[in-house]
C-alpha cells in the first residue's frame, strides 16, 4: 500500500472540493464532500497505478505562509 499527499481546495464558484496529487500527472478529481473527493481520488490513483509505478514530476514538501 502506498500513500500519496493530495492538495485540496474549494472552488468558490461551484462549492466543490478539488484535489490533486502534486507531481502526479492526471491524479486529480473533485467532489461535493471531502469524503466523496477522497473516494474519487482513490479511484483515480488506483486506475493510474494500473499502468505501473508513477515517476513523480515533483514532491510535495508543505505549505508556507507569506505575509505581504
Amino acid at each position: 500500500m502506498k500513500a500519496f499527499t493530495a492538495v485540496i481546495e474549494r472552488c468558490p464558484d461551484t462549492n466543490l472540493y478539488v484535489g490533486y496529487v502534486p507531481g502526479f500527472p492526471a491524479a486529480h478529481s473533485q467532489g461535493s464532500t471531502l469524503e466523496e473527493l477522497r473516494e474519487n481520488l482513490h479511484e483515480v490513483i488506483q486506475m493510474l497505478l494500473e499502468d505501473g509505478e508513477p515517476k513523480l514530476e515533483a514532491e510535495f514538501i508543505g505549505t508556507q505562509a507569506v505575509t505581504v
